[in-house]
């Protein structure tokens, strides 16, 4: 019981038992924990359905409603702390990340980092199937919390991500604040502010066949002050103490 992957779902039921497999076939002794928020396509119903075929090795948790990534990944991080896992990771149910690179990204951390990042970004990084506008975005966001954090992270926007146990144990997950893609900022950025060293390893993000994209307006603003704001939160003197558990 060491490596488990945490995967939120709402309205996934194209993906999630295909994604499941994938991760349970890579034979790597991987658990996983599905948090779901409320789907009403049966997304739960397809997990439960699985439970015999991975006996003490896939977890389902269900909220009501539609909550947000950054909470869901919370609830996951403090679900698994509690069972003792020792690498926790971060992965979207639609294909976009390759289970394949959850190998990578724990030997990263085997290695010695606190925290491995799936990079577009990087060199031999590269995403497949997004259009020009998407890229100009994704990249433009990068290079925009890059510059005003300083965070030495070429994809600070990614979502594929593996944590030492240490990390999540470290920070303070009651005062992660943001609950859509500036979640994975802060995430990063709290980790490199207490210490921590965060190794990218470049993946190839390829965009999601099946199901729809949880991207809006209302996220992009939230990554755009969200990234002011923790610039300015981490230039004051009591933010060690604000971040640290």
């Amino acid at each position: 019981m060491d490596k488990i992957v945490i995967i939120p779902t709402y309205n996934e039921k194209e993906n999630i038992v295909a994604i499941i497999s994938a991760v349970m076939n890579l034979d790597q002794d991987f658990h996983v924990l599905i948090i779901d928020d409320g789907s009403p396509d049966g997304t739960a119903d397809l997990v439960r359905g699985l439970f015999p075929r991975y006996p003490g090795m896939l977890f389902l948790e269900e909220r009501k409603g539609k909550l947000g990534l950054g909470t869901a990944y919370i609830h996951g991080f403090k679900w698994c702390l509690q069972r003792g896992y020792g690498f926790i990771f971060e992965m979207d149910a639609d294909f976009s990340h390759n289970p394949a690179d959850l190998i990578r990204l724990h030997q990263a951390c085997v290695d010695g980092a606190g925290v491995a990042v799936g990079s577009r970004y990087v060199k031999n990084g590269a995403v497949e199937n997004w259009p020009a506008n998407r890229i100009l975005l994704s990249k433009g966001a990068s290079l925009y919390t890059r510059i005003v954090t300083w965070m030495p992270v070429m994809d600070p926007t990614a979502g594929f991500v593996c944590y030492r146990r240490e990390v999540l144990e470290k920070i303070n997950l009651n005062h992660i604040q943001f609950i859509g893609y500036a979640f994975q900022i802060e995430m990063k950025f709290t980790a490199w502010k207490l210490g921590y060293r965060i190794a990218e390893v470049p993946i190839t993000f390829i965009d999601r066949k099946l199901g729809a994209s949880k991207m809006n307006k209302g996220i992009i603003k939230e990554g755009v002050w969200g990234v002011l704001q923790l610039k300015w939160m981490s230039m004051k003197k009591n933010y060690a103490a604000h971040i640290r558990n």
